[in-house]
């Protein structure tokens, strides 16, 4: 019986990974296309319609599915004994995956915004925020690997 819980969990370790992978490529993707529909897209034009497909169906197709796979195999794994409650670097860890659950957020709100052409922030705007799933990565990767506390 053992045997076999190692054996799933080591696939529900991959799934996670995998769906991890897929979540930040979107979380780095994401406030790029907006930096650009941002600055170059006038609303109601050709390439505002463009950007919106792109935000859109990079958000539904590839960054809520993976995000949602992604906590689905973190909690199984959490359910069978990954998580180490006395230690911080598990704190350090979920804290930073919640905070990264509502970055996603944020950008989803912000895609909201340019398909109603209501979009007020600028290029800049959205240079700064591609680095919060930059650092949060950062700071989940350490926790996991080197366990610095």
């Amino acid at each position: 019986m053992i045997n076999l819980l190692d054996s799933i969990y080591l696939w529900i370790k991959a799934v996670h990974i995998m769906a991890v992978i897929a979540w930040m490529a979107g979380l780095f993707y994401l406030p790029r296309l907006f930096v650009y529909h941002a600055e170059r897209a006038a609303v109601g034009s050709e390439l505002d319609h463009t950007f919106q497909v792109m935000e859109e169906k990079l958000l539904r197709v590839i960054m809520n599915p993976a995000m949602i796979v992604a906590w689905v195999a973190g909690l199984i794994m959490i359910g069978l004994g990954a998580f180490d409650w006395g230690a911080v670097w598990s704190w350090v860890k979920l804290i930073s995956v919640i905070l990264m659950t509502g970055a996603h957020g944020w950008m989803s709100a912000r895609r909201k915004e340019f398909a109603a052409g209501t979009n007020t922030r600028t290029g800049r705007t959205y240079r700064l925020f591609n680095e919060v799933p930059t650092v949060l990565m950062l700071f989940i990767v350490v926790a996991v690997v080197v366990r610095p506390f």
